[in-house]
C-alpha cells in the first residue's frame, strides 16, 4: 500500500527527517516543502542521488510553498519556524512560530482533511496545543516531538555515566519540552532490566538529569543553532511507528484530558503509536518527587500557553 509523508520546512531538522525517512523506506513518497525557493528541491534531489548508495526506494520530491503537492498525506511533520540561538529559550520563539504553525496547519488541511500531524516547532508543547486546537481534529491525530527526543538524550547521558552501549538503556522523559520542565523518570530507568538506581549514585544520577534537561541548550551553544540529527531522527521514528502500526510506546506531546491529573494541555506523556495516531496514553507509576515535578511542569507549560491569547493569529 502506498503511503505519503510531508515534511514542512527544509532546514536542518526537516531535511534530516526526510533523509532518515528515505533511508528507512518508511513511506512510498516523501514531500519536502519550504518557503524559500529551491531549497527543498535541491535537498530532495541530493537525497535521491544517494538512493543507489543507501538502498532508498522511497520517492522524495521537493516543492516551494506548493501545498497542493501535500494532498493525500498520511503524516505531516511541521519543522517550520525560527530555531534557537545561543542564550535563547524555546519560549522566546512563541510569537513568530505561532503564526507560522497556524499558517502551515491551515494550508495542509486545505488539501488533506485529517492527516496525522507531528509538531517539531518550538516551543513545542505550546505549538502542539495550538495545532490541536486550530485543526479541530481528534486529539489522537496531533503529536509533539518533545518526549521522544528528550528520552533519547536521557538514554545518551545514562549510557555515558554507565559506560555501556546506549541500546542497553530504557529510559523515559515526560513533562514539558523545556530546560526547566522536563521530568526524566529516574525511578523507572533501567540498563538491561536493572534499575539504574542500583548502578549509579544519587550524585551521578543528578548530574545525568541536569545534563538531560539542558541537552538542547548545550548543543545550541556548541553549534550556534538548534540541533538537527536527533530531532530529525526522532520525528522520523514517530512517523514510522504510526505508518507501520508498531504500537510502540514513545513519550510524545499530546493533549491530555484527565490523564496524569491534567486537562486542556499538550504535554509529554508515554503513548502507544499506531496507524491511527496515538492510540492510548500509558500512565506510568511515578515517585512522589516525579509527580510533583510533573505538576510543576504542567503549570509552567500552561503559563506559556497563555501567551497565545495576546498573539493575533
Amino acid at each position: 500500500m502506498s503511503t505519503k509523508i510531508t515534511v514542512i520546512g527544509a532546514g536542518n531538522v526537516g531535511a534530516t527527517c526526510a533523509n532518515v525517512l528515505a533511508i528507512r523506506n518508511v513511506s512510498s513518497e516523501i514531500v519536502l516543502l519550504d518557503v524559500k525557493q529551491g531549497i527543498s528541491e535541491g535537498k530532495a534531489i541530493d537525497i535521491m542521488q544517494s538512493a543507489t548508495l543507501l538502498g532508498i526506494n522511497s520517492r522524495v520530491v521537493g516543492v516551494t510553498n506548493d501545498y497542493q503537492a501535500t494532498a493525500g498525506s498520511d503524516v505531516v511533520i511541521i519543522t517550520s519556524g525560527i530555531p534557537r540561538k545561543p542564550g535563547m529559550t524555546r519560549e522566546e520563539l512563541i510569537g513568530v512560530n505561532a503564526g507560522i504553525v497556524k499558517s502551515v496547519v491551515d494550508n495542509v488541511l486545505a488539501f488533506t482533511p485529517a492527516p496525522i500531524i507531528i509538531v517539531v516547532s518550538n516551543p513545542m508543547d505550546t505549538m502542539c496545543y495550538l495545532a490541536t486546537k486550530i485543526s479541530g481534529m481528534p486529539r489522537n491525530k496531533v503529536l509533539g516531538l518533545g518526549g521522544a527526543l528528550d528520552s533519547a538524550r536521557f538514554k545518551y547521558y545514562l549510557s555515558k555515566a554507565l559506560n555501556v552501549n546506549i541500546n542497553n538503556i530504557e529510559a523515559t522523559v515526560i513533562g514539558g519540552h523545556g530546560d526547566t520542565t522536563m521530568v526524566p523518570l529516574v525511578s523507572l530507568a533501567t540498563c538491561k532490566g536493572v534499575p539504574v538506581t542500583h548502578l549509579l549514585s544519587k550524585e551521578a544520577l543528578d548530574e545525568v538529569v541536569a545534563a538531560t534537561k539542558v541537552g538542547g541548550a548545550t548543543l545550541t551553544g556548541l553549534l550556534g543553532t538548534s540541533a538537527w540529527y536527533a530531532p530529525g531522527a526522532a520525528a522520523a521514528a514517530m512517523a514510522e511507528a504510526m505508518l507501520k502500526d508498531h504500537r510502540s510506546i514513545i513519550p510524545c506531546g499530546v493533549l491530555v484530558d484527565g490523564e496524569y491529573g491534567q486537562s486542556d494541555l499538550a504535554i509529554g506523556v508515554p503513548v502507544s503509536l499506531g496507524k491511527y495516531g496515538w492510540e492510548k496514553i500509558i500512565e506510568f507509576p511515578l515517585s512522589d518527587a516525579e509527580n510533583e515535578a510533573f505538576i510543576a511542569s504542567a503549570d509552567a507549560t500552561r503559563k506559556v500557553n497563555q501567551a497565545l491569547d495576546s498573539i493575533n493569529i
